[in-house]
């Protein structure tokens, strides 16, 4: 890792800074904060990518990986695909929303880039049992074009959701067995 930041540690032991908010073993339990395990390596590359670049705004993840080397990323997001995924709530939800989000995530084809276990693939990102405020907030920002990924696919289907929808959507893969 010549010319890499902290050389000297592992990846595990910068890794500290990161579970400080996205919680121990990538598993977060902080509000609007997404958890890290199980997310595929691709797709963490790209995330890491374009907050280095600012490409992706959050103050606290530019700053985090401003001086990260190309390597650093890469060894980064193969670190984050190995921790563990996070686990669905302990109860089974509600029937009725689960039912409701199940349909709207059929209709809109979620299955199609996010896999029908929503465990995500490539580039595309692992959304089972990821925090249910974290997608809320998510999908409402493709929703209202304030979030923009590497490509416009989520804002064409957000585009078709209404706002009250979200929340089914965003209960059923947060709660997903």
């Amino acid at each position: 890792m010549a010319g890499s930041v902290n050389a000297a540690e592992t990846i595990e032991q910068r890794a500290v800074q990161c579970f400080a908010c996205h919680g121990e073993h990538g598993q977060s339990e902080m509000e609007n904060t997404p958890s890290l395990g199980g997310q595929q390596a691709p797709y963490a590359l790209i995330q890491l990518f374009m907050f280095r670049e600012k490409l992706r705004t959050f103050e606290p993840m530019n700053d985090m990986v401003k001086s990260f080397t190309d390597d650093d990323l890469q060894k980064f997001s193969d670190f984050v695909s190995k921790l563990p995924k996070p686990q669905p709530p302990a109860e089974a939800g509600d029937a009725a929303r689960m039912q409701k989000g199940q349909a709207l995530a059929q209709q809109h084809r979620c299955n199609s880039c996010h896999n029908a276990d929503f465990s995500g693939k490539e580039n595309v990102p692992r959304l089972a049992n990821q925090r249910e405020d974290y997608l809320n907030k998510t999908l409402g920002e493709y929703k209202d074009n304030t979030r923009h990924g590497y490509d416009g696919t989520m804002a064409d289907v957000m585009g078709e959701v209404t706002k009250d929808q979200i929340p089914d959507l965003a209960y059923y893969i947060s709660h997903l067995r």
